[in-house]
């Protein structure tokens, strides 16, 4: 039987998502998998959701990003690689790749880079990581360091990377993808956002400061404030707040018009998931977003509320646009598939351990 890669998850956040759809791709394709995660633990419908794919542990270390201090997450690519030998697995992929800093050397190491806070403070601050925090910089760049091989699911991503850490070299672009069957739902006239509202690089203000010039109403997803304490208020859109994932996604699919006025984006699920439904695309004007979706969005500079208004308003009064413009978006979406991530995915498995043989009982 072929052996399993570890994934590792969170339970807080978009790597949860993506790391059971890539599951489900690699298994369908006859690759098991097993699960490690850290942070709060995950309810008992997320463990089931692993549990019928793979085997799942759940260390005691914090994710860097809720962390206290160093000393926090002290241990956790040992406990990996622990786990690792004990479900027989042939490479631990790290969503985290802080994660990977300190997996003893002769263990196959992947490392995805899903954001990260050095680009995060490059695109939204222009400025490097605050010193008090510049302990998790480091331990990522470790992590990375430590990595057969470096994932990011941009290209606009990994040139962030690459400029960002010193002597990080080639990363390996695997564009993300979106499972499961798009939801039916009847077209609204109304427009849609959804996110970590809290998290300021997501446009949460610039958005709600529009929502109070636009024709339609603008209703949000997900939280407003978030584990690590960062909060926004909303006041012109219409806050639903987190919902499950398939309330969620038949919004999303119903939306009249998608918007993401994100100010870093390393890739962007819901915006896929909002195209695969074939609901029109109005994004900010950034790197990612135009790697991805170019010829198949309106674009907006970011940060730019007034502009953002207008851009919604044209749309929401032109019929024949919005048609035109998430025909565009559907056919684009075709290119992200998990048949595609999850092939890309095994071979990268297959190219990290042709790099570093596993040490006994890990492969």
């Amino acid at each position: 039987m072929t052996a399993p890669v570890l994934i590792t998850l969170d339970a807080v956040g978009g790597v949860w998502r993506y790391g059971i759809d890539l599951a489900a791709g690699l298994v369908a394709a006859g690759r098991p998998v097993c699960f490690a995660g850290f942070g709060p633990a995950p309810t008992d419908a997320q463990r089931a959701e692993a549990e019928a794919l793979g085997p799942l542990d759940w260390g005691a270390q914090a994710l860097d990003w809720m962390a206290r201090g160093p000393e926090d997450v002290s241990g956790a690519g040992r406990w990996l690689a622990e786990i690792a030998r004990r479900r027989g697995a042939r490479v631990i992929q790290c969503n985290l790749p802080s994660l990977a800093a300190d997996i003893p050397e002769g263990v196959p190491v992947v490392a995805v880079s899903h954001s990260c806070l050095a680009t995060w403070f490059d695109a939204v601050r222009g400025t490097d990581v605050p010193t008090d925090m510049r302990w998790i910089r480091e331990l990522t760049a470790a992590g990375l360091m430590r990595a057969d091989v470096v994932v990011a699911p941009s290209a606009s991503h990994a040139a962030a990377m690459t400029r960002l850490y010193d002597g990080l070299g080639d990363v390996a672009v695997v564009h993300n993808a979106s499972a499961g069957p798009v939801p039916r739902a009847e077209r609204s006239r109304s427009i849609v956002a959804a996110g970590r509202w809290w998290d300021e690089s997501k446009g949460g203000a610039t958005l709600d400061d529009a929502a109070a010039h636009c024709a339609w109403p603008v209703r949000t997803l997900g939280a407003d404030h978030g584990p690590n304490g960062a909060r926004i208020a909303l006041r012109h859109a219409e806050a639903l707040g987190p919902l499950a994932h398939d309330d969620a996604a038949r919004l999303i699919a119903g939306a009249g018009i998608f918007v993401s006025p994100s100010l870093y984006e390393p890739f962007g699920l819901a915006v896929l998931e909002a195209a695969r439904a074939g609901a029109p695309l109005v994004l900010s004007d950034i790197g990612t977003f135009r790697e991805l979706w170019d010829d198949a969005a309106v674009f907006v500079a970011p940060g730019d509320a007034d502009a953002l208004a207008d851009a919604l308003n044209a749309l929401a009064a032109d019929d024949a646009r919005r048609d035109a413009l998430g025909a565009a978006a559907q056919a684009r979406a075709q290119r992200y598939t998990i048949t595609a991530q999850a092939g890309a995915m095994a071979a990268i498995h297959d190219r990290a351990q042709a790099r570093t043989p596993a040490t006994e009982g890990a492969a």
